[in-house]
Protein backbone atom coordinates (compact mmCIF):
# COMPACT_ATOMS: atom_id res chain seq x y z
CA UNK A 1 0.00 0.00 0.00
CA UNK A 2 1.14 3.54 -0.68
CA UNK A 3 0.93 6.30 1.93
CA UNK A 4 -2.54 7.48 0.85
CA UNK A 5 -3.87 3.93 1.13
CA UNK A 6 -2.35 3.58 4.59
CA UNK A 7 -4.04 6.81 5.67
CA UNK A 8 -7.40 5.60 4.41
CA UNK A 9 -6.91 2.31 6.24
CA UNK A 10 -6.22 3.96 9.59
CA UNK A 11 -9.10 6.40 9.07
CA UNK A 12 -11.48 3.47 8.64
CA UNK A 13 -9.85 1.63 11.57
CA UNK A 14 -10.49 4.65 13.80
CA UNK A 15 -14.16 4.61 12.87
CA UNK A 16 -14.39 0.91 13.69
CA UNK A 17 -12.57 1.57 16.97
CA UNK A 18 -15.20 4.02 18.21
CA UNK A 19 -18.38 2.66 16.59
CA UNK A 20 -19.28 0.20 19.40
CA UNK A 21 -19.26 3.06 21.92
CA UNK A 22 -21.16 5.68 19.95
CA UNK A 23 -24.56 6.85 21.17
CA UNK A 24 -27.19 9.16 19.69
CA UNK A 25 -25.94 12.09 21.79
CA UNK A 26 -22.23 11.44 21.18
CA UNK A 27 -19.95 14.30 20.14
CA UNK A 28 -16.70 13.37 18.42
CA UNK A 29 -13.55 15.49 18.50
CA UNK A 30 -11.95 15.65 15.06
CA UNK A 31 -8.46 16.80 14.17
CA UNK A 32 -6.84 18.38 11.13
CA UNK A 33 -4.79 17.15 8.21
CA UNK A 34 -4.80 14.52 5.48
CA UNK A 35 -5.17 11.51 7.80
CA UNK A 36 -7.90 13.22 9.82
CA UNK A 37 -9.65 13.92 6.50
CA UNK A 38 -9.65 10.18 5.78
CA UNK A 39 -11.28 9.64 9.17
CA UNK A 40 -13.93 12.27 8.44
CA UNK A 41 -14.75 10.69 5.10
CA UNK A 42 -15.11 7.24 6.67
CA UNK A 43 -17.09 8.62 9.62
CA UNK A 44 -19.66 10.25 7.32
CA UNK A 45 -21.12 6.86 6.46
CA UNK A 46 -22.22 6.51 10.10
CA UNK A 47 -23.43 10.06 10.78
CA UNK A 48 -26.87 8.80 11.80
CA UNK A 49 -25.32 7.10 14.86
CA UNK A 50 -24.07 10.25 16.67
CA UNK A 51 -25.06 13.87 17.26
CA UNK A 52 -22.13 15.78 15.79
CA UNK A 53 -18.51 16.81 16.09
CA UNK A 54 -16.12 19.44 17.40
CA UNK A 55 -13.40 20.38 14.92
CA UNK A 56 -9.86 21.60 15.59
CA UNK A 57 -9.75 23.81 12.49
CA UNK A 58 -11.99 25.72 10.13
CA UNK A 59 -10.93 23.36 7.32
CA UNK A 60 -12.03 20.26 9.22
CA UNK A 61 -15.25 21.96 10.28
CA UNK A 62 -16.09 22.68 6.64
CA UNK A 63 -15.31 19.10 5.59
CA UNK A 64 -17.61 17.78 8.32
CA UNK A 65 -20.41 20.14 7.25
CA UNK A 66 -19.94 19.12 3.62
CA UNK A 67 -20.71 15.56 4.76
CA UNK A 68 -23.83 16.72 6.60
CA UNK A 69 -22.32 16.33 10.08
CA UNK A 70 -23.28 19.02 12.57
CA UNK A 71 -20.33 20.95 14.00
CA UNK A 72 -20.49 22.25 17.57
CA UNK A 73 -18.50 25.05 19.16
CA UNK A 74 -16.35 23.60 21.94
CA UNK A 75 -17.94 26.04 24.40
CA UNK A 76 -21.26 24.24 23.84
CA UNK A 77 -19.80 20.90 24.93
CA UNK A 78 -18.85 19.83 28.46
CA UNK A 79 -16.81 16.87 27.27
CA UNK A 80 -16.70 13.94 24.87
CA UNK A 81 -15.25 10.47 24.68
CA UNK A 82 -12.99 10.59 21.60
CA UNK A 83 -10.58 12.87 19.82
CA UNK A 84 -9.15 11.47 16.59
CA UNK A 85 -6.20 13.17 14.92
CA UNK A 86 -2.97 12.50 13.06
CA UNK A 87 0.65 13.26 13.92
CA UNK A 88 3.70 14.58 12.13
CA UNK A 89 5.90 12.41 14.36
CA UNK A 90 5.04 10.03 17.20
CA UNK A 91 7.31 8.04 19.51
CA UNK A 92 6.84 4.80 21.41
CA UNK A 93 5.43 6.69 24.42
CA UNK A 94 2.73 8.08 22.09
CA UNK A 95 4.16 11.59 22.51
CA UNK A 96 3.83 13.58 19.29
CA UNK A 97 4.87 16.52 17.20
CA UNK A 98 1.84 18.12 15.57
CA UNK A 99 1.14 21.38 13.80
CA UNK A 100 2.28 20.84 10.24
CA UNK A 101 -1.14 22.16 9.26
CA UNK A 102 -0.85 25.14 11.65
CA UNK A 103 -3.79 23.97 13.80
CA UNK A 104 -1.74 22.94 16.86
CA UNK A 105 -3.38 25.25 19.40
CA UNK A 106 -6.94 24.21 18.63
CA UNK A 107 -5.83 20.58 18.35
CA UNK A 108 -4.28 20.76 21.81
CA UNK A 109 -7.42 22.36 23.27
CA UNK A 110 -9.79 19.80 21.78
CA UNK A 111 -7.50 16.96 22.84
CA UNK A 112 -7.52 18.28 26.40
CA UNK A 113 -11.31 17.96 26.60
CA UNK A 114 -11.48 14.41 25.23
CA UNK A 115 -11.35 11.40 27.50
CA UNK A 116 -9.50 9.33 24.88
CA UNK A 117 -7.04 10.63 22.28
CA UNK A 118 -6.77 8.28 19.31
CA UNK A 119 -3.85 9.04 17.00
CA UNK A 120 -4.08 7.82 13.41
CA UNK A 121 -0.82 7.65 11.49
CA UNK A 122 1.05 5.68 8.87
CA UNK A 123 4.24 3.84 9.81
CA UNK A 124 6.52 6.59 8.47
CA UNK A 125 5.49 8.80 11.41
CA UNK A 126 6.72 6.42 14.15
CA UNK A 127 10.20 7.41 15.39
CA UNK A 128 12.50 6.61 18.28
CA UNK A 129 13.46 10.23 18.93
CA UNK A 130 11.44 13.20 17.69
CA UNK A 131 12.95 16.22 16.00
CA UNK A 132 13.50 15.38 12.35
CA UNK A 133 10.16 17.07 11.70
CA UNK A 134 10.52 20.79 12.58
CA UNK A 135 8.68 21.68 15.78
CA UNK A 136 5.89 24.23 15.14
CA UNK A 137 5.47 27.02 17.69
CA UNK A 138 2.45 29.34 17.48
CA UNK A 139 3.35 32.88 18.52
CA UNK A 140 1.66 36.23 18.98
CA UNK A 141 2.75 38.22 15.88
CA UNK A 142 4.45 41.07 17.75
CA UNK A 143 6.53 38.57 19.76
CA UNK A 144 7.79 36.55 16.78
CA UNK A 145 11.37 37.86 16.72
CA UNK A 146 11.75 37.75 20.50
CA UNK A 147 10.46 34.18 20.68
CA UNK A 148 12.80 33.18 17.85
CA UNK A 149 15.79 34.49 19.79
CA UNK A 150 14.71 32.53 22.87
CA UNK A 151 14.29 29.35 20.81
CA UNK A 152 17.85 29.74 19.52
CA UNK A 153 19.00 29.69 23.15
CA UNK A 154 17.32 26.28 23.48
CA UNK A 155 19.42 24.96 20.60
CA UNK A 156 16.87 25.28 17.83
CA UNK A 157 16.90 27.01 14.46
CA UNK A 158 13.51 28.76 14.15
CA UNK A 159 12.17 29.65 10.71
CA UNK A 160 9.15 31.89 10.18
CA UNK A 161 6.46 30.05 8.17
CA UNK A 162 5.96 32.83 5.64
CA UNK A 163 2.44 33.69 4.61
CA UNK A 164 0.75 31.45 7.17
CA UNK A 165 -1.75 32.87 9.66
CA UNK A 166 -3.41 30.44 12.05
CA UNK A 167 -7.16 30.27 12.63
CA UNK A 168 -6.37 32.26 15.78
CA UNK A 169 -4.66 35.07 13.86
CA UNK A 170 -1.13 34.15 14.94
CA UNK A 171 2.17 33.21 13.30
CA UNK A 172 4.11 29.94 13.19
CA UNK A 173 7.82 29.41 13.83
CA UNK A 174 9.13 26.01 12.70
CA UNK A 175 12.08 25.00 14.87
CA UNK A 176 14.67 22.88 13.07
CA UNK A 177 17.65 20.89 14.36
CA UNK A 178 16.17 19.81 17.69
CA UNK A 179 16.79 16.34 19.06
CA UNK A 180 13.97 15.98 21.57
CA UNK A 181 15.16 13.61 24.27
CA UNK A 182 12.79 14.94 26.97
CA UNK A 183 9.52 15.96 25.26
CA UNK A 184 7.60 16.84 28.44
CA UNK A 185 10.40 19.09 29.68
CA UNK A 186 10.82 20.85 26.34
CA UNK A 187 7.08 21.33 25.86
CA UNK A 188 6.84 23.06 29.23
CA UNK A 189 9.97 25.14 28.68
CA UNK A 190 8.87 26.51 25.31
CA UNK A 191 5.37 27.28 26.57
CA UNK A 192 6.89 29.46 29.30
CA UNK A 193 8.43 31.84 26.75
CA UNK A 194 6.43 35.07 26.75
CA UNK A 195 4.59 35.43 23.47
CA UNK A 196 4.24 31.71 22.80
CA UNK A 197 0.64 30.53 22.48
CA UNK A 198 1.66 26.87 22.49
CA UNK A 199 4.04 24.52 20.74
CA UNK A 200 3.47 21.36 18.72
CA UNK A 201 4.76 18.90 21.30
CA UNK A 202 1.93 16.74 22.62
CA UNK A 203 3.78 15.15 25.53
CA UNK A 204 1.97 16.48 28.59
CA UNK A 205 -1.16 15.07 26.94
CA UNK A 206 -0.01 12.20 24.69
CA UNK A 207 -2.25 9.87 22.75
CA UNK A 208 -3.97 7.04 24.57
CA UNK A 209 -4.11 4.83 21.48
CA UNK A 210 -2.13 4.78 18.23
CA UNK A 211 -3.68 3.18 15.17
CA UNK A 212 -0.65 2.68 12.95
CA UNK A 213 -1.00 1.88 9.27
CA UNK A 214 1.61 -0.63 8.13
CA UNK A 215 2.15 -2.91 5.15
CA UNK A 216 0.97 -5.74 7.43
CA UNK A 217 -2.28 -4.00 8.35
CA UNK A 218 -3.35 -1.51 11.01
CA UNK A 219 -1.66 -2.11 14.36
CA UNK A 220 -3.14 -0.90 17.66
CA UNK A 221 -0.64 0.44 20.20
CA UNK A 222 -1.87 1.55 23.63
CA UNK A 223 -0.20 3.19 26.58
Amino acid sequence: MNQDELKRAVGEAAVQHILPRLEKDSIIGVGTGSTANCFIDALAQHKHLFEGAVASSEASAQRLRDHGIEVFDLNQVAGFDFYIDGADEINNNLEMIKGGGAALTREKIVAAVAREFICVADESKLVDTMGDFPLPVEVIPMARSYVARELVKLGGDPVYRTGVVTDNGNHILDVHNLRIASPIELESKINQITGVVTNGLFALRPANVLLLGTQDGVKTISQ
